[in-house]
């Protein structure tokens, strides 16, 4: 059955753009770069041979050019799972639906995504300026189990043994993982990322194990993350996306990976607050690969 989607549940502007991203369907490439910081945006337009079209509204900005012959468009997203949930499910719709019948096109359209980001490095062989490709990301924020099939498109088993190995607390949501494009990861992370699970949490300060005023409901919790192990890899990574990137395309039908540049390693208690410049060979490389 083709559902029609309701002006309560797809929200067109009035000039036929998508309710937050602002972007026109025609406007959507089908290479997709997602970052966090809209400042970054421009960073990985300079490299675009020419521009067709930028889009701002928010924290979400957008441009859609061209690369070596490649048409892609780069996002904002701004900071978070939540923000992802936007983004995912209006590009999706961008790429999937007829906004004149507001009906699902008869052919599904796969879109790639790469999420380009910092992260924070949680093992020896992550100091800063590492770049890590996530294998697979388990995520703390519980976006995806709000979804119908979660369980389908989630590694059960390492979810079961993460939870086992650090005494999980059920009242923190229950913990999701969500694998990345293996196509996609070979093709992007090379012989030159190290790969890894990745943490995404719901939040900078608590759920990545700060502690400033307010004490922590399990202080011990980064070093029992620190010390899992499972099919050979460790968990080598914290950031606040990469799981709903990965949860919300398998859903939909879409590739993902997320890659990240160490900017502090946290069993280092190093940190680089001025790395902008040298994310630039990290943005390069996933052009050049994507």
């Amino acid at each position: 059955m083709n559902t029609y989607f309701a002006e309560s549940e797809l929200i067109i502007n009035g000039d036929g753009s998508i309710f937050h991203l602002h972007l026109l369907p025609e406007q959507l490439a089908d290479k997709v770069i997602l970052v966090g910081d809209p400042g970054r945006v421009d960073t990985v337009a300079a490299h675009f041979d020419e521009r067709e079209c930028e889009v701002n509204n928010r924290e979400f900005r957008a441009v859609t050019g061209t690369y070596k012959g490649k048409r892609i468009t780069v996002q904002s997203t701004g900071i978070g799972c939540d923000n992802i949930d936007i983004v995912l499910n209006e590009m999706d719709a961008l790429a999937n639906i007829d906004f004149k019948t507001r009906k699902a096109k008869p052919e599904l359209k796969s879109l790639t995504i790469v999420r380009v980001g910092t992260c924070g490095g949680l093992q020896p062989e992550t100091p800063t300026g590492t770049y890590v490709a996530t294998v697979k990301s388990i995520g703390f924020d519980g976006l995806i189990n709000f979804y119908a099939d979660r369980d389908k498109h989630c590694d059960l088993d390492l979810e079961k043994a993460f939870k086992k190995h650090v005494g999980w607390k059920d009242a923190m949501g229950n913990p999701y993982v969500a694998p990345s494009n293996t196509e996609l990861l070979d093709r992007i992370a090379g012989d030159d990322m190290v790969r890894g699970y990745t943490v995404a949490c719901g939040g900078f300060f608590g759920p990545q194990g700060r502690q400033l005023r307010v004490p922590l409901a399990d202080p011990e919790l980064n070093a029992k993350i620190e010390s899992f192990e499972y099919d050979g890899l460790h968990i080598t990574n914290f950031e606040m996306e990469s799981s709903a990137v990965a949860g919300m395309s398998n859903l939909m039908g879409h590739k993902a990976l997320t890659c990240c540049m160490v900017i502090a390693n946290r069993v280092a208690k190093q940190a680089n607050s001025s790395y902008k410049n040298s994310i630039d060979d990290l943005i390069v490389k996933v052009l050049d690969r994507i």
